[in-house]
């Protein structure tokens, strides 16, 4: 049974008819361009093919009542007065809520069944996949209109101002605006997207450490801390500069004294990686993917160790994947410190190296971690279910 029917289903049982709605949201690997996105800087991302589905129908009097497959607590509240209950995921609901009504939205209420297959803490972006699906359900029973770029900001609001996570604008524009067939090379200062189609010789194998991450916790607001202070100190030489997204290799290298050892690690890798993002987006529209490799494993490298959010997990997940035959390059995907590798292959070897690698993972850290070849799908969406 799909997941779709899955809350369809679980909407039957609970409340003895069907729902008026079905919305899904993707969750996301990012192909190069870690660390970039709250910098101003360039990301080429994909949304996979596994979501959050939201089955519903509007619900009167401003209420909200949430239940997932996955949690045992369920997301209720009212929309007219709702605040802070812990650290669950409905808290995501909510603060979706509260950034659609700041930004003006006026909302209808709804209740709902709530399902996915992102693993959590995975570092696949679960949380963008179930605001945006959040977004989408606020959406469809309040007949707002749906832009994708607005949406996905209100959603970054919701993470950054309510859950507490300091995020940039790369999880939740890609889960709102992807494309089946595409990655897409994002401009995160414009906002612009320009979408880059994946060879159908080539296949993204995501290679799950099970080695959980707390991003928002001290370590990922601590690294876009360290940025901020090192364009603090870069602007005395450069007050043009915004962002590190507007420094230069030149730049670095004639300035860098200025920063302390940390710092200096911290824009180094931001301002390489902003380059190695433009030249893989660039090879993979001219089909020269002898290139994509070698441009996985230096931002890896870069991520370990001038970044420093690999781990143990993730550089073995690398280094095995490396020796696969079939395996062109490889890296940690998303923030680090625990989550997902991605390895790029041949696409008739994808299979084969999924199992490869995760067998010899499984021995090498007597962790369960998973495998699995995924396709570039289609970002948010709803679907009418009541013709």
């Amino acid at each position: 049974m799909s997941l779709q029917q899955r809350v369809i289903e679980a909407f039957h049982q609970r409340f003895a008819a069907p729902p008026a709605f079905a919305v899904r949201a993707p969750g996301r690997v990012n192909l190069i361009g870690e660390h970039t996105d709250y910098n101003d800087g360039f990301v080429l991302p994909m949304a996979i093919d596994r979501a959050v589905w939201i089955a519903l129908r509007s619900r009167p009097n401003g209420q909200v009542a949430a239940y997932s497959l996955d949690f045992p607590q369920p997301a209720t509240f009212t929309l007219s007065a709702f605040a802070h209950q812990g650290h669950g995921w409905f808290e995501y609901v909510k603060g979706v809520a509260w950034a659609l009504q700041d930004a003006g939205h006026i909302l209808e209420g709804w209740e709902g069944v709530i399902a996915g297959d992102v693993p959590v803490g995975s570092g696949l972006s679960s949380s963008a996949a179930i605001e945006l699906a959040t977004a989408r359900a606020f959406a469809a029973v309040s007949q707002l209109p749906w832009d994708a770029a607005t949406m996905a900001r209100l959603c970054q609001r919701a993470e950054n101002q309510w859950v507490g996570m300091n995020c940039g604008i790369m999880d939740q524009l890609i889960s709102a605006a992807g494309q089946a067939g595409c990655a897409l090379l994002i401009d995160c200062r414009s906002l612009e997207i320009t979408p880059v189609r994946m060879p159908d010789t080539l296949r993204v194998v995501v290679l799950d450490s099970a080695a959980p991450r707390e991003l928002a916790s001290s370590a990922y607001n601590e690294r876009r801390a360290e940025c901020e202070a090192a364009v603090a100190k870069l602007q005395a030489a450069y007050p043009q500069i915004r962002a590190l997204r507007d420094v230069t290799p030149a730049m670095l290298t004639a300035a860098e004294h200025r920063l302390d050892q940390v710092e200096r690690k911290r824009a180094r890798h931001v301002v390489f990686e902003n380059d190695r993002v433009l030249r893989f987006g660039a090879a993979l529209r001219s089909g020269e993917t002898d290139q994509l490799g070698a441009l996985l494993l230096a931002s890896h490298a870069s991520l370990r160790d001038d970044y420093q959010v690999s781990s143990r997990e993730l550089d073995t997940l690398v280094e095995l994947a490396m020796e696969t035959p079939g395996v062109l390059g490889a890296r940690l995907t998303g923030a680090g410190f625990g989550g997902c590798a991605i390895a790029l292959t041949e696409a008739d070897r994808a299979e084969d190296a999924a199992t490869t690698v995760i067998e010899r993972y499984r021995r090498a850290t007597s962790r369960a971690g998973q495998a699995y070849v995924t396709v570039p799908s289609q970002g948010a969406e709803v679907l009418t279910l009541d013709d």
